[in-house]
């Protein structure tokens, strides 16, 4: 049997209105390969098509763009990835425009 070289994973949030602090922890102390952050809890998503229905340009979790925020410097520093479902219903809105803040190239947005 071939070993396989081990990858470390920290889940940083759970849900829409998590512990913020939380991912920069996890990538300062905690030797990550990928920093995971998971906002489509099922009550997250009612809220996020709640505020959408209201505002076209609404719909994702505006406290991803603070959050990245912190965590980018460090998590380039060490090379960790981050994987991040943030956009809700909206994940254009994340990437840019429309006040979501975070225009570069290292948001990726698939449809």
């Amino acid at each position: 049997m071939k070993l396989v070289k081990s990858v470390r994973i920290g889940g940083g949030m759970g849900y829409w209105g998590d512990d913020i602090a939380a991912p920069l922890r996890l990538v300062r102390d905690g030797n990550l390969d990928y920093l995971v952050m998971d906002y489509l809890a099922e009550v997250t998503m009612s809220i996020l098509q709640k505020q959408r229905r209201r505002d076209r340009n609404a719909g994702y979790a505006t406290d991803i763009v603070d959050v990245i925020r912190s965590v980018l410097p460090d998590a380039v520093e060490k090379g960790v990835k981050i994987v991040c479902n943030a956009g809700g219903v909206n994940p254009p809105g994340v990437r840019g425009g429309s006040g979501g803040g975070l225009q570069t190239s290292w948001v990726c947005v698939i449809e």
